[in-house]
């Protein structure tokens, strides 16, 4: 009876709709159903830093209409524990190779990168470290440890590997100095990780010129190329055999790597991004400049509450218990490039992230800091929809279902002014269930490079709410 009811309703004005329910239903087991809309508040903050918990990471420097961003990384590498080399190995040469899957900005422009050991402090593998850290406590990058400055030029895909379908991962190889390989070749045995953590404190891979090319690392390594001697027969100098080998030390999930951010002119871009808020809010990561959305919590709840109740001997009391049927916010992005790759310019070099969590501004450190999924009392996902207007023409959007969320929070005595969430760009990982469905398994706040720019909450943007309430048990029994 309700599904009908609710049927006939859906776009009827709220005169209309109440007059239905009462017409379908008796007096005690009225069931009300209204639509209204609510104007909605959203400007751009920013914070200092965020949490570097990445699955890639950025290296070099690039300047695009958001400010300038410079990014290295610190890292760890993981030992290969039990392992001890061969008793009368000679050392032969040492190299650190860096994969990157893509990159953003001039493919053609040259980047210089150089690598130096940590050797004030490491990482704790259970710590936060935010993306602002103290490049210095970490490391006194007195002396590089490269052979030689290592000129990179992204789309050049020198030391590619390929893969098994056919495509290749740009890797870059970077032979290191004798100094840094007599030093390291100094570790003949390998117990616990920590112990090697303390021998070895880890690494900073950093560019040091060109301001036009960002690298996605995925995969950092260090490659130690040995050759030992054998006897196939013992007794027999003859059979003296000279064999070559490599173990590799790499910077995995076993260890701590680090995003170094910086942004020389934030302040000064979130300034001058504020003075357009009126018209179009952004989004940039990872800047960790966000949109908040004001959501008026206090004016919802009374328009709503006071269909759920009625006057009593001079007192309203509440007979009725409310549920939001639909409560959807759209978030329309006006920066979407849909040329090609060949034609994008420097304006477009950034583009909008491919997922964005809507979440309680309270609730943002603790959701990251501890992993948390997304859920309906504090967070909600939208991966980003492309769809078409009325003209044919391609637009994009994210868009949030509120109805659980303003439920759980019509039915909260806590009374709420104002509701303040924030847009942030995120990374998604999923896994799939025994029964072939796919769920997030980890969101963590994006460090890749995108920029947002959304239409403000001021630029036309509102809350259309469809609500009801059910009679309460004390008041139909």
């Amino acid at each position: 009876m309700v599904l009908l009811l609710l049927a006939c309703c859906w776009r009827g004005c709220k005169d209309d709709v109440a007059s239905a329910g009462k017409a379908v239903l008796d007096e005690d087991d009225e069931v009300v159903v209204l639509v209204d809309t609510f104007p909605l508040h959203s400007a751009i903050d920013s914070c200092d830093a965020i949490i570097s918990q990445a699955d890639s990471f950025l290296l070099g420097e690039i300047e695009t209409k958001y400010g300038l961003l410079r990014a290295s990384i610190l890292t760890q590498l993981a030992c290969p524990e039990g392992y001890s080399y061969p008793e009368n190995a000679v050392v032969d040469s040492i190299c650190l190779f860096m994969y990157y899957g893509s990159w953003v900005g001039d493919a053609h422009a040259p980047m210089a990168i150089d690598a130096y050991m940590m050797d004030k402090q490491t990482f704790s593998y259970t710590g936060t470290y935010p993306t602002d850290l103290h490049i210095s406590d970490y490391c006194s990058k007195e002396k590089t440890i490269l052979a030689n400055q290592r000129i990179v030029v992204a789309s050049e895909k020198l030391d590619s590997v390929q893969r098994e379908d056919g495509t290749y991962i740009p890797m870059l190889r970077m032979r290191v100095n004798d100094d840094f390989m007599n030093t390291f070749w100094a570790i003949q045995s390998f117990g616990t990780q920590e112990e090697f953590s303390e021998q070895f404190k880890g690494l900073l891979i950093e560019s040091s010129f060109g301001s036009s090319t960002m690298l996605n690392v995925s995969d950092i390594a260090l490659g130690v190329f040995y050759h030992f001697n054998y006897l196939k027969r013992e007794g027999d100098p003859t059979s003296d055999t000279t064999v070559y080998d490599m173990k590799a030390f790499y910077a995995n999930s076993e260890v701590r790597t680090v995003n170094h951010l910086e942004y020389p002119g934030k302040q000064e871009l979130v300034e001058t991004l504020q003075q357009d808020s009126d018209t179009y809010n952004y989004i940039i990561a990872p800047a960790g400049v966000y949109t908040r959305m004001t959501f008026p919590m206090a004016r919802i709840t009374d328009s709503i509450m006071v269909h759920m109740g009625e006057i009593y001997e001079g007192l309203w009391i509440q007979t009725k218990q409310p549920y939001v049927n639909k409560a959807e916010v759209r978030i329309d992005v006006t920066n979407r490039y849909t040329g090609s790759e060949a034609d994008k310019t420097r304006e477009e070099w950034l583009q909008p992230a491919n997922y964005m969590l809507l979440i309680k501004e309270e609730s943002m450190e603790r959701f990251f800091a501890n992993r948390e999924l997304p859920n309906d009392s504090c967070a909600l996902l939208s991966p980003l929809i492309q769809g078409t207007d009325a003209n044919g023409d391609a637009i994009f959007y994210y868009r949030y279902d509120l109805s659980d969320f303003l439920t759980s929070q019509l039915r909260n005595e806590t009374y709420v002014e104002e509701m303040k969430m924030l847009l942030v760009p995120v990374s998604v990982n999923t896994s799939t269930t025994s029964t072939a469905e796919s769920v997030y398994s980890a969101v963590r706040q994006q460090q890749t490079l995108s920029a947002t720019q959304i239409r403000s909450a001021q630029n036309g943007m509102k809350l259309e709410i469809v609500y009801s309430g059910f009679s309460l048990p004390s008041f139909t029994d």
